[in-house]
């Protein structure tokens, strides 16, 4: 069986069982990209390891992981104008932080071409929030293609880099979370590249003006405006903007029904016709943006009724009515009727309710299928040896009862649920350290406390940083850690060494002015709690780096080399049924018998021993097991 890395550069056509993600990347292969970019964020950070599987000297461009999204956003578009078909790809709210300067690349002439893909996540699979990024294509004046398979991850990400190639232009590649994790049969084309021309190809004279400001400002917009009414007159004949009937396309009780829909639920609703055999008509758009406004008209003309299904906003359907009423089109447009069909991700079950909700004599109301449930939920928690779990634990032995603690984003947030209850407010990557700012102003009675992990602290987390240095904000940071980007896949960052030298964040502390900064490894609870009761009594900012390597990363190398641990904790027989393991410190691998015993699960303890200091009788003891 071939593996995945041989696959991507395979020079023949072939065909697999491949993730989407995955087919992206042998698209970007085939398609000639030269440098390629990222942040690491879910639900896309299986394109870089995709990438990386490669091997260094085989792989076809460039790839870097960069400090944040906007960073790397503007190494692609800075590679793209000097000549280099470029990608860039990061997580839906990564697209917040790149925004400032995605907004300004419709304007921009990107010779090379550069495709911008982003990973939305309807349904908040992995973030905090269900961010609907088509608004951003509006915002920017970018177009915009959404696959709904991975098979479409490929073909048309080959038409969106020979698009903006031509165009001179910028495309938004919209996948979703289903999109990217989604598993398909995808027939591949040839992979031939040409050697690197690495001539710089950069000419502000013959290409630009690439300095958008004051009059400038005009042409440029006005340019972008017109490449976007070449993009709607290309989508009208693309074959991505596809029309399905499946059983036929006759009246039903005199009318002639259609759908509209782009991305997963269109399949969905794909799906649901097939099932029903009724004779509709399914509008899929796969350029969502600017839209075929003829090919729109066209369909509704050819129709009585036409319902828009899409997951979140009703993006489409606002632009559909409007164009509808301008050009007076006389069909009766419909859209989803309750509330919660603009929240999550929209599968063959609710497309069939919203389908009957509003076709109720085509499509009966049937019940949802019902999914089993085998195992009891549980609250998301952190991996056994977590050096996070034993910050967590002896922060809380420090604090005041009425302090304040600010979350930031990464494994660390997971300190918000019980036992340890830290981290009450949570905005987005970096910003625990400007709320516990203002939080502090005036505050002579509550400590404050924020988190960010070492991976943030270099992605958003230094002007803040340099804001509390300016202001002597009186909070307490605590930096947790553990030397990767561990939330989403242990990927490297400025300060774990494996791009480059380490920056290490006490010296980028001290330099930036710091006065109070402590180091303690969060195993050693005492100097972690001696370490913050000292910061929370320095009046002014303080730092405590609570630093511990990740758990779930070492034991993985460990045992790659064959050095896994054997040793497992072991409760002694003078346990007193505290039970401090359990309820405050909450490892995991901890269990209670019948008889209110306290035993270990050694499937999951590590040996690490984080949790010995915790125990009140020192009942906790290492026992070698084979």
């Amino acid at each position: 069986m071939e593996r995945l890395a041989d696959l991507l550069i395979k020079p023949e056509k072939w065909s697999g069982l491949v993730m989407g993600n995955d087919a992206l990347v042998r698209a970007m292969f085939e398609s000639g990209v030269k440098v390629a970019t990222t942040y690491p964020g879910s639900p896309t950070p299986e394109i870089a390891a995709a990438i990386l599987s490669v091997p260094e000297d085989q792989r076809p461009l460039v790839f870097q992981y960069n400090t944040n999204e906007k960073v790397a956003l503007e190494v692609a578009f800075g590679a793209a104008v000097n000549g280099r078909l470029s990608c860039v790809f990061f997580k839906s709210v990564g697209l917040n932080v790149a925004s400032d300067s995605a907004v300004q690349l419709p304007m921009m002439n990107i010779i090379g071409g550069m495709v911008v893909v982003i990973g939305d996540d309807p349904g908040a699979n992995s973030s905090q929030n269900e961010q609907d990024n088509r608004h951003f294509s509006r915002m920017s004046y970018m177009p915009m293609f959404e696959p709904a398979t991975p098979a479409e991850t490929y073909s048309m990400f080959l038409e969106a880099a020979e698009l903006s190639r031509k165009m001179k232009m910028p495309i938004l590649f919209r996948m979703t979370t289903h999109v990217c994790h989604a598993r398909q049969k995808v027939d591949f084309g040839t992979f031939d590249p040409a050697p690197p021309d690495w001539t710089p190809k950069f000419d502000s004279k013959a290409n630009g003006p690439y300095f958008p400001i004051a009059a400038d400002v005009f042409p440029l917009k006005t340019m972008a405006l017109e490449r976007l009414d070449r993009v709607r007159e290309y989508g009208e004949t693309s074959t991505s903007n596809v029309i399905y009937s499946p059983n036929g396309s006759e009246p039903i009780n005199g009318k002639r029904l259609g759908v509209v829909s782009a991305s997963m639920p269109a399949m969905a609703v794909l799906e649901n016709f097939h099932e029903s055999k009724k004779p509709l008509d399914l509008f899929k758009l796969g350029i969502s943006y600017p839209l075929p406004n003829d090919k729109v008209l066209d369909f509704l003309r050819g129709h009585d009724e036409v319902l828009i299904i899409e997951e979140l906003d009703p993006v489409m359907e606002n632009e559909i009515k409007s164009m509808a009423w301008d050009a007076g089109a006389h069909c009766k447009i419909f859209s989803r009727k309750q509330r919660a069909d603009f929240m999550g991700e929209l599968g063959p079950d609710r497309t069939w309710r919203i389908l009957s909700e509003t076709w109720p004599d085509v499509f009966a109301e049937r019940k949802p299928h019902e999914v089993q449930k085998s195992l009891n939920p549980r609250i998301p928690q952190m991996c056994p040896g977590c050096g996070h779990r034993a910050a967590f634990y002896g922060v809380k032995k420090s604090l005041p009862e009425n302090a304040i603690t600010v979350a930031d984003i990464g494994c660390h947030s997971l300190g918000y649920y019980s036992p340890y209850n830290m981290g009450e407010v949570l905005l987005c990557m970096g910003h625990s350290n400007g709320t516990a700012a203002g939080m502090s102003i005036g505050n002579e009675t509550r400590k404050v406390v924020s988190f960010i992990g070492d991976s943030t602290f270099f992605h958003a987390g230094l002007p803040a940083v340099i804001n509390a240095v300016l202001y002597d904000y009186d909070f307490t940071l605590v930096v947790m850690e553990n030397g990767t980007t561990a939330m989403t896949g242990h990927q490297p960052h400025a300060g774990s060494g494996e791009i480059g030298d380490a920056i290490p964040i006490q010296s980028v502390l001290e330099t930036l002015g710091v006065k109070f900064i402590k180091r303690v490894d969060a195993y050693n609870q005492k100097a972690l709690q001696e370490a913050m009761k000292e910061a929370m009594d320095h009046k002014g900012f303080s730092v405590v780096i609570a630093s511990h390597p990740c758990m779930l990363k070492f034991t993985r190398e460990q045992r790659r080399k064959g050095k896994a641990n054997k040793r497992k904790m072991h409760v002694q027989d003078n346990c007193n049924r505290s039970y401090e393991c359990l309820r405050e410190f909450a490892c995991p691998s901890f269990a209670v018998q019948d008889d209110g015993s306290v035993v270990v699960n050694e499937e999951l303890c590590i040996g690490d021993g984080s949790c010995m200091s915790t125990c009140p009788v020192n009942a906790l003891k290492f026992s070698e097991t084979e």
